[in-house]
């Protein structure tokens, strides 16, 4: 762990665990990018984890498990015992367990239900204002968030040290679809709910095992993806969700300017970045690993890739066995600079 003590993190008494992650982060793009996956071990098309299976969809077709675990944290703020997507939160807590134990990096996402409305993350009717301090709704988001720092507190290996965690909240904010996002919300706002949220954390529940990651949606320019931007101190690891909606060339070229535009304000920050989320829905280009993504990330200095969830036969965006882009994501596998967890776990 050489130089774990020296890191300075955005919360500064951190544990030596987020230390070394955070060198972890910051050496993969030496050896490549780390590939990741939404619920990898948690469900897949046609199979769901009862907690007597250790399996996925990606090791099915490579022979290999994701380097980088994806979850998520919705309705945990609820007192639910399990999530949106109807994931176990004790089931969860192992099989974090599980991929930490092998050398795999874990990365938590959060979709809060709208605390004034009571649907979804969303339903985009404003609400922030209100869960800030001195708002109504103040006292019941601490609430809220006090459930979700006994869940990131309780994640422990065997013998009691802390996992840690990239913590990915109120993502995708640029955009008009979640309440914290865009319009629904100042810029001002949110980055008060940001830091609130970090305070409430790190400094009331003492929640030490975090390394923060913020992350918008695709954008125009520096200024969009700063513009929520809560500042330095607040911030480890920038992030770009950006996925395959329009044409093929539209994609290629928006993961050319995307990405290139993140490294340029990393580079400024001297901060780690990724593309926290992505994909092809249904992966319907048979070389669409190769070709299309690896072929427009390979060389941009991001740490990992992360693809979204198997949740139905049509909402997918890694192979199962026997779809028709297994054979080229077996060949995007064994790319030298693809780190799956058997390459992910060489790099200290």
């Amino acid at each position: 762990m050489r130089n774990s003590r020296t890191q300075v993190l955005a919360d500064q008494i951190a544990d030596l665990s987020a230390k070394y992650l955070m060198l972890r982060i910051k050496e993969i793009p030496n050896s490549g990018y780390a590939f990741g996956h939404q619920d990898a071990t948690a469900y897949g098309l046609g199979w769901k984890n009862d907690g007597s299976v250790y399996k996925s969809d990606v090791h099915e077709v490579t022979g290999d498990f994701p380097a980088v675990y994806g979850f998520e944290l919705g309705h945990l703020e609820l007192g639910h015992t399990q999530n949106l997507d109807t994931v176990n939160f004790n089931l969860m807590r192992t099989l974090i367990k599980k991929a930490h134990k092998q050398g795999g990096i874990i990365t938590l996402s959060w979709h809060p239900d709208n605390p004034v409305t009571k649907k979804s993350a969303w339903d985009p009717s404003p609400a922030v204002t209100e869960v800030l301090e001195g708002g109504s709704l103040h006292p019941k988001y601490l609430g809220w968030l006090s459930r979700v720092a006994d869940f990131l507190n309780s994640l422990k290996t065997k013998s009691g040290q802390s996992i840690p965690i990239v913590f990915r909240p109120y993502h995708e904010m640029n955009g008009s679809w979640f309440w914290w996002g865009y319009g629904n919300c100042t810029p001002e706002e949110f980055k008060n709910l940001w830091k609130e949220t970090f305070e409430f954390l790190t400094l009331k529940n003492k929640v030490h095992n975090l390394l923060y990651c913020y992350s918008t949606d695709a954008v125009k320019d520096k200024e969009e993806y700063l513009r929520f931007y809560p500042g330095d101190d607040y911030v480890d690891i920038l992030g770009i969700d950006l996925y395959h909606k329009n044409t093929t060339e539209e994609y290629i070229e928006l993961l050319n300017n995307n990405l290139g535009l993140l490294a340029n304000i990393a580079k400024q920050k001297n901060k780690p970045y990724a593309m926290t989320e992505g994909g092809l829905n249904m992966v319907t280009i048979d070389n669409w690993w190769t070709e299309v993504l690896d072929r427009n990330i390979a060389n941009k200095g991001i740490s990992w890739a992360l693809f979204w969830r198997n949740a139905w036969p049509n909402h997918y965006y890694v192979p199962f066995k026997g779809q028709e882009s297994s054979l080229d994501f077996k060949q995007f596998q064994a790319l030298p600079n693809v780190l799956f967890l058997k390459k992910i776990k060489k790099v200290k």
